[in-house]
């Protein structure tokens, strides 16, 4: 994994091995909306003059949205009782689709407060939209709904924009801080269901939340980094611009109990701060001391692994992710690496030889050029232990390239997994998003069951573009439907 992912997963049981249960996508699902709608529920208990049903739709959207933004601050990938089960690629994109039907709410909230006296006298609601941008009164709210275009906006455009991944985590953090910040004193000050009574106190309830979750993310993660430390014993060159990392943890320090394939986000040296940690998958067997991790010069942080030091502190938070065979059993193994992919892929690989699997297990290595191959030799000399078929493939054919050229196409695949029954047979795959997205509508082809079909990417900018992406974008899109349904409903209850 480089700077901008996180590869991962769960046990049998789906136990955390944080300690606390991973929950399902359908009570996720319940809950997000259940917290989101909850404000609006409350209203309806306070006593309040009676209202425009525009207007209400309005400070629907507000609370609603308000509420949604909170959560934002839970589904950003680092509590796994909301993204164990559903693995990082899918919460990270439901946070990303989640950010914009919230800032489209906040948008139109103080536009629809204007509507109706904009309609009938267009002089009096354009002054009513600019007291409610200027006056004092309103002020927290609008340095919320400025803060929110900015952070949604410079989310958007991150990749485009010549900023620092650990400048631009630190601004998202501080922006977010100052939306929720400015939304919940507006609501709690202006907000005319929230003056007194269940609402406000459900205002006040969610920032003592919000401080419990920053305290957590940069409180104590930060002790534990520090208290708990590891260090590197070796760095190791596998491919051009890849490096293998060990890291060992210090005396008192205590194992990590982990499943292959899962990842942490890991700090160095005097930088050992949450706001300035990266994930990487695990490239290693639990069966093995320490963590092994395999990283590319990509990114900022990434372009000096080669040149640190052993002996060096390191900091590691996890495991996280969904990203393990535990968690997804089948009859046979289908193992596909893109790239730096490779990292969990022979993580796994190697527990699989540590445990002498039995399984049928197949795998599929591609990259750009042969000189981006790492650990070939590690995984042919698993052959001697499993059931093993290896496919190492590059889009270009040097002088001296002998392999296969081109790409994971449907008759490569299907060649691959000749003798093994598809519906049985489960798919981990890790790797770029085009190739994740094409490789796994290829698989769906074949006859793989589309729960069989397990990835994680390395690049979330290439949006939901696999038959699977889509799926879960329907279902997400259903979630804010339900939402914006709850909101009609409560325009037209007054």
């Amino acid at each position: 994994m480089t700077d901008t992912v996180s590869p991962g997963v769960p046990s049998t049981t789906h136990s955390s091995t944080h300690g606390l249960p991973r929950l399902p996508a359908g009570i996720l699902a319940a809950l997000y909306i259940g917290l989101c709608a909850t404000p609006l529920a409350l209203s309806l208990t306070a006593n309040v003059a009676p209202s425009d049903s525009v207007e209400r739709l309005a400070a629907g959207l507000g609370m609603v949205a308000l509420a949604a933004m909170a959560v934002q601050f839970v589904t950003s990938g680092r509590f796994e009782v909301a993204s164990g089960r559903l693995g990082i690629d899918k919460i990270m994109a439901f946070h990303k689709i989640a950010a914009w039907w919230i800032l489209l709410a906040i948008v139109f909230h103080p536009i629809l407060y204007v509507a109706p006296t904009l309609f009938d006298d267009q002089h009096l609601g354009r002054e009513r939209l600019t007291a409610y941008l200027t006056l004092t009164h309103y002020r927290s709210g609008v340095v919320a709904w400025v803060a929110l275009v900015i952070l949604v906006l410079s989310s958007a455009l991150r990749n485009r924009l010549p900023w620092r991944y650990e400048l631009w985590r630190g601004t998202h953090l501080v922006l977010g801080a100052i939306a929720i910040g400015g939304g919940l004193h507006h609501a709690v000050t202006t907000g005319r269901f929230a003056a007194m009574g269940p609402v406000g106190v459900y205002w006040i309830s969610v920032a003592v939340a919000i401080v419990a979750v920053l305290l957590t993310l940069y409180g104590y993660r930060w002790l534990k980094l520090h208290r708990k430390p590891w260090r590197l014993k070796a760095v190791t060159r596998r491919a051009d611009r890849l490096w293998e990392l060990d890291i060992q943890p210090d005396p008192g320090t205590p194992q990590l109990a982990y499943h292959a394939g899962q990842f942490v986000w890991m700090t160095e040296g005097t930088r050992r701060f949450p706001l300035l940690d990266h994930p990487f998958s695990i490239a290693d067997s639990p069966t093995r001391s320490g963590i092994s991790l395999i990283i590319k010069e990509v990114g900022d942080f990434t372009s000096q692994i080669g040149s640190l030091k052993p002996g060096t502190p390191i900091g590691i938070d996890g495991p996280y992710g969904e990203f393990a065979l535990e968690a997804h059993p089948g009859d046979a193994v289908l193992l596909v690496a893109g790239g730096v992919g490779i990292a969990p892929i022979v993580g796994i690989l190697r527990d699989m030889v540590a445990r002498r699997e039995r399984r049928p297990v197949r795998v599929a290595y591609a990259v750009g050029t042969p000189a981006n191959f790492a650990c070939v030799d590690e995984i042919a000399a698993a052959g001697a232990v499993l059931d093993l078929k290896t496919l190492l493939i590059s889009e270009e054919a040097p002088a001296g390239w002998d392999g296969a050229v081109g790409r994971l196409d449907n008759a490569r695949l299907g060649e691959l997994l000749e003798g093994l029954e598809p519906k049985g047979c489960v798919a981990m795959m890790c790797g770029p998003g085009g190739m994740v997205s094409a490789v796994s509508d290829t698989l769906l082809d074949l006859g793989l069951p589309m729960k069989n079909v397990v990835y994680e990417r390395f690049d979330y900018s290439g949006g939901a573009s696999s038959r699977q992406d889509r799926r879960c974008t329907l279902a997400f899109v259903g979630v804010g439907g339900l939402l914006a349904a709850a909101v009609a409903a409560f325009s037209f209850s007054g």
